[in-house]
């Protein structure tokens, strides 16, 4: 037996009856979302027939994964938890978005080696000001829609939260403080005389970076990687995911959704707090 999570602002009760007939479950209505428990499981192609035909999330949660053990989600930072990928708006500022953004993008859907596409990125941003990330953090930078709720409703149930990013700790440590999380890691740019030097400092952190942090903070809270989330929308995510009890595929590439065990296609990030009943423990 399986449980189903529906949300999204397109849910009606019809809906939800309906699949919790075809599924032989139990509906339960709770506030922003539809627990089905006691799911027959469905097919890969159930599933994709059902999100074919509604317009909102619908997810199995994996065989085994309890949400009440859950005590920590690591997120990815750029397109995740927030609204931008940061390195293309830092090359905005010297006239070479265009070029950066399709590395990123080439990068996001895992055609290229992250550690190299990085490196690529940031080489063309040399000689760049440094004040050009401030004008970044404060003019284009927001956290995604239903951010604030779901940090409130992690904590409230006792969950620390890790921001990991194969981009920049200028940002990640400002967003660390600014929304009150517990663990952040992302790489360093270099700066020189107020500089953007094209280089990073220290080992990328990339794919397998993000699942060392992963399970760093895990061995750190003394927990098993299975009462972990692990959140992405890039190909550079997927290691991380596939290692946590639960893996969210956030607004993501095509080659993340396939992968992970959630997608959250039509809600915010509150609906990470669907995914795991509410996490109040009701």
């Amino acid at each position: 037996m399986t449980t189903i999570i529906l949300q999204g602002p397109k849910v009606t009760d019809a809906a939800a009856h309906a699949i919790a007939t075809q599924s032989h479950g139990t509906g339960e209505a709770h506030k922003g979302y539809w627990r089905i428990r006691d799911a027959r499981p469905l097919a890969p192609e159930q599933l994709d027939e059902l999100r074919r035909l509604h317009p909102f999330d619908i997810n199995l949660l994996p065989e085994g994964f309890d949400p009440a053990q859950v005590r920590l989600l690591v997120t990815d930072m750029d397109s995740t938890l927030i609204n931008i990928e940061c390195i293309d708006e830092i090359a905005d500022f010297i006239g070479k978005k265009p070029q950066v953004a399709t590395i990123t993008e080439s990068a996001m859907r895992g055609e290229l080696n992250f550690e190299q596409s990085l490196t690529r990125r940031v080489a063309l941003i040399a000689g760049l000001d440094a004040s050009a990330l401030d004008h970044v953090y404060q003019e284009r930078l927001r956290p995604n829609p239903g951010a604030e709720q779901m940090i409130a409703g992690l904590r409230a149930g006792g969950i620390k939260i890790g921001l990991v990013s194969g981009g920049f700790t200028y940002f990640t440590e400002r967003l660390k403080a600014r929304l009150g999380l517990d663990y952040a890691r992302a790489n360093t740019l270099e700066i020189i005389d107020d500089k953007l030097t094209g280089r990073v400092l220290g080992k990328i952190v990339g794919a397998e970076g993000k699942r060392d942090f992963l399970l760093d903070l895990c061995k750190e809270l003394n927990i098993t990687p299975a009462q972990s989330v692990a959140m992405g929308d890039g190909a550079n995510d997927l290691v991380m995911m596939n290692a946590a009890g639960l893996s969210i595929a956030y607004h993501a590439k095509p080659k993340v959704q396939a992968q992970a065990h959630a997608a959250l296609n039509h809600c915010g990030l509150e609906g990470v707090l669907g995914l795991l009943n509410g996490v109040a423990r009701e």
